[in-house]
This record gives structure tokens, sequence and C-alpha cells, in this order.
């Protein structure tokens, strides 16, 4: 088979390292018979058979390194084996790119030549065949050895597998002896370059190989290619596309392709398989031996096994992989095809567990956990996905006796898993169904100890005591007994028990559940029953909030509460169904949450002077001791607390006697008067005004929303209409006051409609009333109906909208927009 040989820097640079040919003179008193004969070289060059080699020496020494003909030409003595033409032509027969020794024409070539031509000198001897013996080993000038094989004749050993034949032996020379060979000599060196695939490392080599192709798709999915493609030198045992199918097959259904390892945890498993092929040495064919050899991933080894007159490679599994392919020579190491997938003990774990069921799978598919089964689907929290994810979980899972024995203790309320259909019921289930939970580990029943304290996934712990057996302690005085050990799943281990475990935050809840709840404990209270009816009409899922799981504190106002407020509320709200609108029933839910307290329950014990408490409203009451048990609202009268402490199931309630209100809802009730800036905007016919003040940019916004007193003459939208009329085709709009000049003289007029520190009502207005603005000139009120108001033009203006308080003043809307002279004089200069 050919051989490609391209010549890489990296051997030139291993040629060149090698040492240049010396020869010493061994005998200055050589006879006269000897001077008389010619030097190797000579010989070669009056010998047809051996014109190649002289080709090939001159050919060689081309390159400065090199100086075999002046070497071969020295004293000597040399024993030279002279490969024919013959020999050389098969050589080139075998190599891509050179069919003559002429195309061994750069340096690195040039090299490769050298190093092949000095392997077949040997130095400081002139050996005849009577001088060679069988199994004798010469070492030549290049470094490598060759051996002598007389079997059958003169044969020389290189380091491949066929010898060359001694085919002209013993021509003496001035400075030697010359055998013609039939064959060129190849040191190992050589053998390594030739093979080194064209100086392709482990990947390329995959890549290059066509059985390997699954291989290539499996390194690069592993992300292994930078690591073959590093300095090594690595072997790696190739498994063929035949053996990863084989695999795939074993791995099931899940797994057709390597497409399927597509999970973190499946592309780390394949990344370990691959690195478990990978020896991070160089060993070829011949250095392969019995024994145990580390892989590339961390403590773990194959095993080589001696196997007839080779070897096969043993694994973690009971089937050995037998060597298909040896030697692939790469720039970093060597690689051996095999017939089968190397599987480290991890992978034959992973293997395993495919076989295996989950443990909701398990749970299925064992008949005395149907109920176990049952209270995982009731509880509706994700724990049939939990229990079916990756795990390692531990699982104490109770039979089916152990869950009746449950709910027969329960009491009539639970005849079946069923009834835990209310949420707080649910949630309830789902605490104790994970008090059988340990996430993060698979603790089979040898991996127990006596007291051993282990967590679970409800946060408490529970305890293993295993006198008489294995048992499993949880908050109660009866421990469980594992009564079915070490059932492995998938993703972890279940152990069944005979008794359903119960946590200490169970038993406070099935405690508090002899309890009514706040709903219940209000339902059976008569002088709450207004607050039961307000809860009804708010509509606003308080009901079942309050029958939650809570805890909650609850502040609940009496009957005669509740009719003080609809008292104080006026005509429109005779009953709590007067909360009849949207906006009533948010009103209603407002005054409800305000006596609502999340996340404690707070007796009055727990109560202090002057405790803030945030209600689910959102605001806070305030707690006083002064006198008695005080809750203190928005308004200027607290509450008392006349029937403290009622226990319920989910909280505590502490009757008061008077409903209180947050100051939200006051707003609501009782709206603050708005300043004027804000009664402008709420008055549609004055949005042009609004505008002007925000145009004029002068202030006006922020000094009419402060503190005042004011009094405004507010011009409505038709006024602002006639006015820019009036002004011509300049001004279409406000927005067109948009100089600096323009901007000014909007604020003029604006405050001329100002007058400051006084809040002025319309029955102040006496007869001629001069009142001077925030512009600075004054202009005069006309008692009447309407009033009206006289300014520096022939127009009055009249008070169409009258005496509209705000908090900081009052408003008169005028409909007219009212000029000051200053402002008449800009628009009409007088003429001179």
């Amino acid at each position: 088979m050919k051989k490609i040989l391209h010549m890489k820097s990296v051997l030139l640079l291993s040629v060149f390292s090698l040492f240049v040919l010396s020869c010493e003179n061994n005998d200055d008193d050589a006879g006269s018979a000897k001077e008389s004969q010619k030097n190797i070289v000579e010989t070669a060059q009056d010998t047809d058979l051996l014109s190649s080699l002289v080709a090939a020496l001159t050919a060689a020494d081309v390159s400065d390194a090199s100086n075999l003909i002046g070497t071969l030409s020295g004293e000597g003595p040399f024993t030279v084996f002279a490969p024919t033409n013959d020999a050389f032509n098969a050589l080139l027969a075998s190599l891509d790119d050179y069919s003559t020794l002429e195309d061994f024409d750069d340096e690195a070539d040039r090299a490769i030549l050298a190093t092949i031509l000095k392997y077949h000198v040997i130095p400081d001897i002139a050996a005849t065949s009577s001088d060679l013996s069988d199994g004798q080993e010469l070492t030549t000038v290049q470094g490598e050895k060759l051996t002598v094989n007389l079997e059958g004749g003169v044969f020389i050993q290189d380091a491949t597998d066929v010898d060359a034949e001694v085919v002209l032996a013993n021509v003496e020379t001035s400075n030697g002896v010359v055998h013609a060979i039939n064959k060129v000599l190849l040191p190992q060196e050589i053998i390594d370059a030739l093979n080194d695939s064209d100086g392709d490392d482990l990947v390329d080599v995959v890549i290059n190989t066509e059985s390997l192709s699954l291989l290539e798709a499996a390194v690069i999915k592993a992300g292994l290619v930078d690591t073959l493609k590093g300095e090594g030198p690595f072997t790696v045992f190739a498994p063929t596309d035949d053996a990863f199918i084989a695999l795939l097959g074993v791995l099931g259904d899940n797994y057709n392709s390597l497409d399927d390892f597509d999970e973190e945890a499946e592309i780390q498993l394949l990344k370990d398989i691959l690195l478990y092929h990978v020896l991070p040495v160089k060993v070829l064919e011949a250095d392969l031996g019995a024994g145990t050899v580390p892989t590339a991933l961390p403590d773990n080894s194959l095993e080589v096994i001696a196997s007839g007159e080779t070897f096969v490679i043993g694994d973690a599994s009971d089937t050995d992989a037998n060597i298909t392919g040896t030697d692939i020579m790469a720039s970093n190491g060597v690689a051996h095809t095999i017939d089968k997938v190397l599987l480290p003990q991890s992978a034959i774990d992973f293997v395993a567990s495919l076989a295996l069921k989950n443990i909701v799978e398990l749970a299925v598919a064992t008949d005395d956990l149907s109920l176990l089964v049952d209270a995982l689907g009731t509880a509706d929290a994700g724990l049939v996905q939990l229990l079916g994810g990756d795990g390692p979980f531990t699982v104490f899972a109770p039979t089916n006796a152990a869950f009746v024995a449950l709910l027969d203790a329960l009491g009539d309320d639970y005849t079946s898993l069923a009834d835990f259909d209310s949420p707080g019921e649910k949630e309830l289930l789902v605490k104790v169904l994970t008090y059988h939970v340990v996430a993060g580990t698979a603790a089979f029943s040898t991996d127990l100890s006596e007291g051993q304290e282990i967590t679970t996934e409800q946060g408490e712990n529970v305890s293993v005591a295993l006198t008489g057996g294995v048992f499993i302690k949880d908050a109660t005085d009866m421990p469980a007994e594992v009564v079915g050990p070490d059932n492995e799943a998938s993703n972890g281990v279940v152990h069944i028990v005979n008794k359903v475990l119960l946590p200490q935050e169970v038993l406070d809840l099935l405690a508090a559940m002899s309890l009514g709840t706040i709903v219940d404990i209000a339902v059976a209270t008569d002088d709450l029953s207004l607050l039961v009816e307000a809860l009804g009409t708010a509509d606003a899922g308080l009901v079942e909030t309050l029958s939650g799981m809570g805890p909650f504190t609850v502040f609940a106002p009496t009957n005669a509460a509740f009719t003080d407020l609809l008292h104080a509320l006026g005509d429109d709200f005779h009953s709590l169904a007067d909360f009849d609108t949207p906006a009533e029933k948010e009103l209603l839910v407002k005054v409800l949450t305000y006596h609502v307290v999340s996340g404690i329950a707070a007796f009055s014990t727990d109560l202090s002077n002057g405790q803030q408490i945030t209600t689910e409203q959102g605001e806070n009451v305030t707690v006083s001791l002064s006198g008695g048990v005080f809750i203190e609202d928005a308004t200027h009268t607290p509450a008392e607390v006349v029937g403290p402490d009622n226990e319920a199931s989910n909280g505590v309630v502490h009757i008061i006697n008077k409903v209180l209100l947050p100051q939200e809802v006051l707003d609501i009730l009782n709206p603050p008067t708005p300043n004027i800036v804000q009664l402008a905007q709420s008055v549609s016919d004055l949005d042009l005004l609004v505008a002007a003040l925000i145009q004029a940019d002068a202030g006006f916004v922020a000094t009419l929303g402060g503190n005042g007193p004011f009094t405004v003459f507010a011009p409505t939208n038709h006024a602002f209409v006639e006015l820019l009329d009036a002004l011509g085709d300049d001004f279409h709009s406000l927005a067109d006051f948009d100089t600096q000049a323009e901007k000014e003289l909007l604020a003029k007029v604006l405050s001329y409609h100002v007058v400051p520190g006084i809040a002025v009502a319309s029955g102040d207005l006496t007869s001629h009333t001069e009142i001077f603005t925030l512009q600075g000139e004054s202009f005069e009120a006309i008692p009447g109906h309407p009033i009206r108001i006289k300014d520096k033009t022939n127009d009055n203006a009249d008070i169409v909208g009258p005496d509209n308080e705000a908090s900081n003043g009052i408003v008169h809307i005028i409909d007219k927009v009212l000029l000051p002279q200053e402002v008449l004089d800009l628009l009409s200069p007088p003429s001179h």
C-alpha cells in the first residue's frame, strides 16, 4: 500500500537534530594494496547497479547539512549496505508525490533522504560476509540498529516486516566493504514519518477513516476535539461504527442515535466513555503486554488481556473488545480500532439504570402503594413530576394500610384521600408527603446507622432506629417499620414503611383542625352575623381566604359596630346589601381587609402598647393598652377589644366594638378638596386655561398648586377661542405663543386673572369693588345677576360659575379673557 509523505516542519526539525556523519582515520599505515583501490563512492560510481545510490547521495548532499559523499570518500573503515537501482525504484513506487530522486527537492525532503542513507552505513568496521553472524545487531550512523539473518542466505532486517537480501557481497574498497542489497532499508524514524498520515493528528485520523464516522460524531458532541488534537502522545482504542450501533441497541428505544445524548448528564457520560478509550501514552502493537493500564478518565483503567497470539481489551463489563486494526499512526499518537465500545463503571451503572423504573413508576407498579400514588396526585403540587425527575431521592413509602390508618385517625371528615379537597387540606397533604422524601441521596438500608438524623424535603428530620429491625421515627411516639427495604429505582431507592410519618408541623395543624376556622367562628357567633354578611357581600374571595391555612389575626366588628357605620354613611346605606356597585364592593373590601393581619396569630398576650401592625389592606393599625385593649385606626376613635383571643384552627379572632377605617377609605368617603390647579383640571370647560398655564412656562402651575390663598377668575374654553380669533391669523391655538415675548405676553394675561393673598367669594364682590391682581393692574366688580368684571377693554366678563372652592382659594368661572392695559398697549402700540 502506498504511503503519503509530506515534509512537515516538525519532521524537518527532528531530522536536522540528528548528528552529522563523521568518520575518523583508523589506520594511517594502510598497505599499498589498499591505496590502489577505489573508495566506496568511487566504487559505487563505477557500478551501474548502484547508480541510484550515487544519485541519492548527490541529492542529499545538496543540503548544506549533509556531506555523505565526502564522508564515504574518507578513510573509514565503513560497511555499506548499498541498495540496487531496483530497490530505489521499489521505494519510489511506494511513495506518493515522489517519482524520482529529483523530487527530493527541498530541505525537509533532503533531510529525510540523508536519514535513510545513513541507516545503510556501519561506521568503524569493514565487515565482510564471513564477519557476520546470525542475529548480530549492527549500529548504523543514523543511530538505529540493523539485524543480521543468515537463514537461507544473508539478509538484513530493518524496522519493517520485509528483510533486504544481500545480492552482491564483499565488494572491497580502499575504505571499507560494500554489500549490494535488493531493498532500501528504512529505520523506525522514517516509518513513523511515513505513517504520520500527512502529519494528521488523531482527530484527523478518525475523520479520514470511514468506519469511524460515529466516533467522529461522538468526539465532536463530547467536546473532545481540542483534547485529541493536543500534543499527546495518546493511544486511542477507536470503536468502529458497528461498535457504536451495538451500544445504542443495548441502550434501548430512547437512544436511537448519538443525537439522543442531548442532556448535560448524557453528554458528560459520553465524554467519560470516550476518555476511557484514551491512554495518555503512545502504545504501539509491539508494546502491548498483559496488565492494567490507566486511561484519561481519572481513576479508571483498562485491562490488556492476552488472548492466543494477540490481546483483547477488558473494560468494566463482562465482554472484552477485540483489536481489529493496529498502529494507525498520527502526529500525536497512535490509534487501534476495536469492535466494541469500552464502558467504564459509570456507564455500566447508567445502562443498568435504564432498565429500572423511576420512583413514581415503581410505586404505580406496586399494588400496596396505590394509595400513595393517589395521594401524590391529590396533593396536586408537582410531586409526581418531582419524583419522576433525576433525583437521587430516598422515599419512605407508606403502605395502603398505613394510609387507611391515618384516615381513620383523622375522623369522619376524611373517609378517603379525595376528602383533601380544599387548598388548606391539599397543602397539609403536601407537608405529609414531602416528610417522606429525602432529596440528594439514594440511601440504601446498608447506608443507615443507629440514631442517624435525616433531613426531609418538608424540612424536619426523621431518625433511624436499628433495634429489632429498621425503624423510622417521626414526631409521634410511634415509629414506622421498614417492611420492604431497598427497592431500587432509576432515580433513587424506595423503602416501604407500615405507617404514615407525621412531622411536628402537621401534628400542630391537625390539632388546630379540631378547632373551627375563622369563618366557622364568625358564623357560629351571633354578634358577628353582619361581619359574615359583609364578607359575602364583598364577593372578593375573603370567605375562602379566611377558611384557608393562615395563620391570620382578625379584628372582628360586632353587629352594633356595623350598624353604627351604616348610620354614619347616611341615607344611601341602610344595610350591607346597599354596597351593590363594583366601586362600593371594592370600598367594602378595603374596610374588611383592614381588619385582617396575615402570617401571624397574635393573641392579646402578644400585643404591646404602641405596636404597629400592618394589615392585609396595606395600612397599619396601632395597639393601645391604656385602660384595656384598643385598636387605633385612621379616625380619632379607637376600637375596643370586647372579646379577645377566640382561637381558630387558622388563627385568632378579637371581637371589637367599632368598624376600623383606613385613611384610604376615609379619603374615598370624604375626598380632599382639590387645589386650584386640580380643580381646573377636573373641569373640562377650563382645559384651555390649564393649557395656557403650562404654555406660559412661568411657574403658574406650581404657584396655583401652592398654599395660597388665591382668587382666580377662570376664562372658559370659549373665552380663549374668542381671544385667539381676535388676535388674528398668527394665533390659531395657545401653542402659537411660542416665542419668549409671546410667552411673557401670555403670562401677563394670566396673572391679570389671579388675586393673591385672599379668597374672595362672590358675596364679597360689592358695588364697584376694585380688585388688584398678581399682574399689578386692577379690575372692577359690578354686582348683579350675573356679577360682571370690568377690565381695561369695553367688554365686561360675566361670572358664569361663581364660588368654586379649592383647598387654597376660590375660582370664579368667567366667559371672557380679561386684558390689562399693559397687554392692550403691547397688542396695539400707541401711534406717535
